[in-house]
């Protein structure tokens, strides 16, 4: 392979289960920048497809799907203390992965917290128990009180590096407002920053427009990564960290009712809740609130309290526009009763023709307004950076590689969320591979235009009131 630069020189074993499009992505970097041989890493997957690839990198692979009744045999076999699961399944309990790795001395780290298959529309659980703040709340149960071997949840890009992005843009903000000082240092600092600027919303705004000349079929899927990924998280209900500045209770919201109380959620699929954002280059537009761990933890992360009382708190959600076919394809889910079609068809490098995907995260209600930060990546550049990728895979490839990193240099630190991470050390890993990073201010609010074809019911106190953002 070509020179890299060596980031960490990790004397165990990988074991990656699962060997999807960020599975495909991530490989390369692994062998690039960890110093792990070919012999050292080795794939655990359901599907006998892409043997190809692993074989091109001199990669075993191992076709055995992971279930409840053999997975901690499959594990023990595979894996010493000091080695490292990297989980990037669907359909494998993150949960009992992390437990396992807990008892063995294993580091673990996965891209989102998965049930096992079927959990996402098993309808005998509660939506609560279905949404991805219950399932943080079952990881963060595992937690020891003293350490244990790094488990890092939820770090690709979103989750995972979103949550480093918002600390920068803290810091800009606080810049540019005049609000300075020195850097936080703790869990108490970002949330007193938070607090100190205002900081109302926060977006994670994505718009994804890479095309190909290949168009979405009546019956099919199209994405630009994961649809079974993808389809899952979309019927999960939405979710959303809830600020304290909200004053309209959505009708259709609940709490959580246990745990950290910082998110609600919908009594309505992710994919079928819209809401408006804003992109520096798309400009304003309509996205699906889709449920991503991130708005759980950055919401629990930057909440001010004073002895049982909540000071302050940010409203935190995704606000995802993915790829046209993709949206085509949620359209034509949502109207066959979200039974998922039979066709299904992952865009990859060699099939996009053009377009980016813009991924950040919109910092809203300070004394600027709005500020977004984060990464622009074009398929020409990802396919430059490394190969197998697209823009959207690469970006959460590059999550990947901050979070297994940081791991490794921090492999005794138990259960963390992205928040919990040194935002400057993943960051300088993963950046490489972002394309370019942008920090632009806006004045655009949810109330622009507004109310011009038609009255709305706004509150036009508060332009970032949810009421104003939910479509």
């Amino acid at each position: 392979m070509p020179s890299h630069k060596l980031l960490t020189e990790f004397s165990g074993r990988i074991l990656m289960v699962g060997f999807g499009c960020i599975g495909r992505g991530v490989l390369p970097l692994l062998l690039r920048h960890t110093g792990l041989g070919p012999d050292r890493l080795r794939i655990v997957t359901d599907k006998d497809s892409h043997r190809e690839l692993a074989a091109e990198y001199g990669i075993a692979m191992r076709v055995e799907a992971l279930t409840r009744g053999n997975y901690r045999a499959i594990l023990a076999g595979e894996l010493r203390p000091g080695d490292f699961l990297l989980n990037l399944s669907i359909g494998v309990s993150s949960v009992d992965l992390i437990a396992w790795c807990q008892e063995a001395g294993v580091i673990y780290l996965d891209a989102c917290i998965e049930p096992w298959e079927g959990g996402y529309y098993d309808t005998t659980l509660t939506a609560s128990q279905r949404s991805n703040y219950g399932l943080r709340e079952e990881a963060l149960a595992l937690r020891r009180r003293a350490g244990g071997p790094t488990a890092v949840l939820t770090h690709g890009v979103n989750p995972g590096l979103v949550s480093h992005f918002v600390k920068q843009a803290l810091l800009d903000v606080a810049a540019a407002t005049g609000e300075g000082g020195a850097e936080p240092r703790d869990r108490a600092g970002w949330a007193a920053l938070a607090h100190r600027l205002g900081i109302k919303a926060i977006h994670i705004s994505e718009r994804d427009t890479q095309v190909s000349s290949r168009r979405k079929v009546p019956g099919e899927f199209v994405n630009t990564w994961s649809i079974e990924g993808f389809a899952g998280e979309g019927c999960q209900p939405a979710e959303l960290g809830w600020g304290t500045h909200e004053r309209h209770w959505p009708a259709d919201a609940h709490r959580h009712g246990y745990g950290c109380d910082s998110a609600i959620y919908l009594d309505r699929p992710g994919a079928a809740t819209r809401v408006r954002s804003w992109t520096p280059l798309e400009g304003p537009y309509h996205g699906f609130l889709i449920t991503h761990g991130e708005s759980v933890s950055i919401a629990d992360f930057l909440t001010v309290r004073e002895g049982d009382r909540v000071v302050h708190r940010p409203t935190v959600h995704y606000a995802y526009h993915p790829c046209d076919d993709a949206v085509l394809s949620l359209h034509e889910l949502a109207g066959k009763g979200w039974q998922l079609q039979d066709r299904r068809h992952e865009l990859v490098d060699g099939e996009i023709e053009a377009g980016m995907d813009e991924l950040g995260v919109l910092l809203a209600g300070h004394a600027k307004n709005a500020y977004w930060y984060g990464s622009r990546l074009t398929i020409g550049e990802a396919r430059s950076l490394c190969p197998v990728n697209n823009a959207t895979s690469l970006q959460t490839a590059a999550g990947v590689l901050g979070g297994v990193i940081w791991a490794m240099h921090h492999p005794d630190r138990g259960i963390v969320d992205p928040e919990d991470m040194d935002f400057r050390e993943v960051l300088a890993v993963a950046t490489p591979y972002l394309g370019e990073m942008a920090g632009v201010f806006t004045d655009w609010t949810p109330l622009a235009g507004r109310g011009v074809l038609f009255p709305e019911d706004v509150d036009s106190g508060d332009p970032w009131q949810f009421k104003n953002v939910r479509v």
